[in-house]
């Protein structure tokens, strides 16, 4: 397959992950300031989320290794797509599945929520700050997919 068709799948991808992970850390933080227990449905978003993270993780690091030489030759920007871009991602990433796992550990609801809300909205702030967006400096011209 080719990196064009990679790079649009990881571009897709990303409205995937930044929505499922909006949404069951803020479900889960509604939860948890409401004392409600999960449902299953809060519990499979959760896991869809970090699903959608690992498999955007694999894409995202395909799409390094095939173009890693090209970004040597660049300055800045290289600097931002071989270690900010990367590097942030995979904390973020790290973070929702740290995350799952404390929760799975918990023994009470409240904790569970807890644990899923803080490290899903942190991961949130990192995906959306390390994210090449369109108007920004190193995503002009790249557009929104």
């Amino acid at each position: 397959m080719s990196n064009d068709f990679f790079l649009f799948l990881h571009s897709l991808l990303r409205y995937a992950v930044l929505l499922t992970v909006a949404f069951a850390g803020l479900t889960h933080l509604s939860g948890y300031l409401r004392r409600k227990p999960i449902l299953n449905g809060e519990r499979t978003i959760a896991i869809v989320a970090m699903v959608l993270c690992h498999v955007q993780l694999v894409v995202g690091l395909s799409l390094y290794i095939g173009r890693v030489k090209h970004y040597v030759t660049e300055s800045v920007s290289g600097r931002f797509w071989k270690f900010e871009h990367i590097g942030m991602m995979i904390v973020a990433i790290a973070l929702v599945t740290i995350g799952r796992m404390l929760s799975k550990r918990a023994n009470m609801e409240p904790s569970k929520q807890l644990r899923v809300a803080v490290f899903y909205l942190i991961a949130l702030a990192i995906f959306l700050w390390a994210t090449p967006w369109p108007f920004t400096e190193y995503g002009h011209g790249r557009g929104w997919l």
